[in-house]
């Protein structure tokens, strides 16, 4: 799918449509993951700039939306495992943490609600694989098998993930079904 790379008009074309179409979903994607929209932007940032490397001219359009999709779970996956190192290795201060919630806009506060909050901090709280399948299904639409291909799991097993992490978010925000 992504092999040597075509001419520079082809490549920048084809990443460019593709960004116009699908930049906002992806970094409301990362963000999710996240937590924090710069991290987010980087990270897709990042995808755009290797994509556009590695384009291939011969990729069918309904192939390389899912890789983008999966290299910014990639992406966010790395994230998230270098701020866990970090926090273990005590790199990160209480000062550095305040500095990130002062530098939260208005705009972004009066958007997200306290119930937001409360389902999106539930929602971090997940493991991994359950909060991936649900911010795919759930915020992005996508379906089961879009999903699984995302992910490189099964459909029985997106299925069965989703309907866990529902639970856990249910009991997570006490309600009850």
């Amino acid at each position: 799918m992504l092999s040597s790379p075509p001419p520079a008009s082809q490549t920048t074309g084809a990443v460019s449509t593709l960004f116009r179409e699908h930049h906002g979903e992806l970094v409301r994607l990362a963000l999710l993951m996240v937590g924090d929209l710069p991290t987010a932007e980087d990270v897709v940032q990042d995808v755009y700039a290797s994509l556009h490397k590695r384009w291939s001219h011969s990729a069918a359009p309904d192939e390389v939306l899912p890789y983008v999709r999966a290299a910014v779970l990639n992406g966010c996956r790395s994230v998230l495992r270098r701020r866990g190192i970090a926090r273990r290795a005590g790199a990160l201060h209480s000062a550095s943490a305040r500095d990130q919630t002062s530098a939260a806009s208005a705009e972004n506060e009066v958007m997200l609600s306290e119930d937001r909050r409360q389902v999106l901090a539930a929602l971090a709280r997940l493991p991994r694989r359950r909060r991936e399948v649900l911010v795919l299904r759930y915020y992005l639409g996508l379906s089961e098998a879009e999903i699984a291909a995302v992910l490189g799991i099964g459909s029985g097993t997106v299925k069965s993930t989703a309907a866990r992490g529902l639970a856990a978010l249910a009991r997570e925000l006490g309600e009850t079904s």
